[in-house]
């Protein structure tokens, strides 16, 4: 059934052990478990989050996986959609950028889940983890799905599959049918992202993942998946690559069984808003603590560079958001309730202020936008933009930022990583619970088993 593409993920996956994990590799696999958990705490009682638990508490199964946050434990392919949804819905876990963008802690709530609902050791999904990454990110810098109109949620699928195919002990030929089975009948659109976006934004690569454990689990019983999932005939490079250009390179690691690493290489968010415009909050805010107040700013240029420009600021529906999810998405506002407010947090996407006749009023008549081709040379090896302000007074004030904080070439140090994540939950943990996730997280490989730590997870 094979092609040479399933082949290799799937001879890939098998391969790795934990003997063989790097130790910064491990390190970062907890300190993403750790920031994925502290964005799904404080995005608990969101719409999108509460959705998918009144759906998932119809499901209710005793010895299943654990909603996090509750004592409600349901099918590890339901626990895992509806803990990823909570993990994806502020937009503010991890995020790693190349021919095509992908928030690779997407697939850790599915794995986690898995390895729960199955009793696998913690230590087996650190490994799960480690390939799901490695898998996800060669992915990314080998073809673009968005270019072609296809979501990058599905690489989160093969990544998943492959993640899960270890974490089970699959053989390399389940694996593939794994992989199979998660890849073609599963093709999501970028529709998701385009124009206005609902609710379905922050849950589509949950949505994937489950798929994917769905599919381990089928090829496990013996099912198998369609033959020659990426190179064949009507498979993954002819339908969502339009037969376009597939580097094969960028599987050259995989093929030579190298030890994961590339989870170093992804980006933890500093704010919670789409990683294209992290760098724009780091200027706007520098520009902001310069001024001192909004009174100070008459005039706002950006310039950004094209991915930017085409996901988060050409659509007209990123000049008047009507929802959380293209506030956050939307360049121009981002900038703008940067400079206004001097902060960017969870209430900048709240309808109270993206509603705002004030700043609306501000976008239209004060705010302008366009891609710069020098900054989009720069890109994806760094994230340019340039804020440029003028005061009443006619002083100009300009910041560029490349590498805004997170980023794999100016990353986050463990203080930072708890301090976020204590900030994250503090609205529903005490000090006491925090300090407690947070160590048995930063032990994970060490726990017999996943009892304790879901107990601490509820709110």
């Amino acid at each position: 059934m094979s092609d040479r593409y399933s082949r290799l993920l799937a001879e890939y996956a098998h391969s790795v052990e934990w003997t063989a994990l790097p130790p910064e590799t491990v390190h970062e696999v907890k300190r993403r478990v750790l920031d994925s958990i502290g964005v799904a705490v404080a995005a608990f009682a969101e719409d999108a989050p509460k959705a998918v638990r009144r759906y998932a508490y119809a499901f209710a199964v005793p010895d299943g996986a654990t909603l996090w946050g509750t004592p409600v434990r349901s099918t590890p392919e339901v626990a895992g959609f509806v803990n990823g949804v909570m993990v994806r819905y502020l937009d503010f876990n991890d995020t790693y950028l190349s021919r095509e963008p992908l928030h690779p802690s997407d697939m850790i709530p599915a794995l986690m889940a898995l390895a729960e609902w199955r009793r696998c050791p913690p230590r087996d999904f650190i490994v799960a983890v480690a390939v799901a990454y490695e898998v996800g990110v060669a992915l990314c810098d080998a073809a673009s799905l968005r270019v072609h109109g296809w979501d990058h949620v599905n690489y989160i699928a093969v990544g998943t599959a492959c993640g899960a195919a270890r974490l089970l002990g699959l053989t390399p030929v389940q694996t593939e049918h794994a992989i199979a089975i998660a890849t073609v009948p599963h093709a999501a659109m970028r529709q998701t992202r385009a124009g206005e976006l609902s609710m379905w934004k922050g849950a589509a690569a949950a949505n994937a993942a489950r798929n994917a454990v769905f599919a381990v689990l089928l090829a496990e019983a013996g099912m198998t998946g369609p033959f020659q999932p990426f190179a064949g005939e009507m498979g993954f490079f002819r339908q969502l690559l339009g037969g376009g250009a597939f580097d094969d390179a960028a599987l050259q690691s995989l093929a030579e069984g190298r030890p994961p690493r590339r989870i170093l290489d992804t980006y933890i968010k500093y704010w919670p808003v789409e990683y294209h415009a992290q760098s724009a909050v780091d200027a706007a805010l520098q520009i902001r603590r310069e001024l001192g107040g909004p009174a100070q700013i008459a005039v706002v240029h950006i310039d950004t560079f094209r991915a930017a420009y085409e996901i988060i600021a050409k659509d007209p529906e990123k000049w008047e958001p009507q929802t959380r999810e293209t506030a956050d998405h939307s360049l121009p506002y981002i900038v703008a309730v940067a400079l206004l407010d001097g902060q960017v947090n969870r209430a900048s996407f709240s309808p109270a202020r993206f509603r705002d006749p004030e700043l609306r009023d501000f976008l239209k008549r004060r705010v302008t936008l366009r891609e710069d081709p020098d900054l989009t040379k720069q890109y994806p090896d760094g994230i340019p933009n340039r804020i440029t302000v003028k005061t009443p007074e006619g002083r100009t004030l300009v910041r560029e930022v490349r590498y805004p904080r997170g980023h794999a070439r100016n990353p986050m140090t463990d203080e930072e990583v708890l301090a976020k994540f204590r900030a994250n939950v503090a609205s529903y943990w005490t000090v006491e619970q925090a300090d407690r996730v947070a160590d048995l997280v930063l032990r994970l490989e060490d726990l017999p088993d996943w009892d304790e730590l879901m107990v601490w997870l509820r709110v």
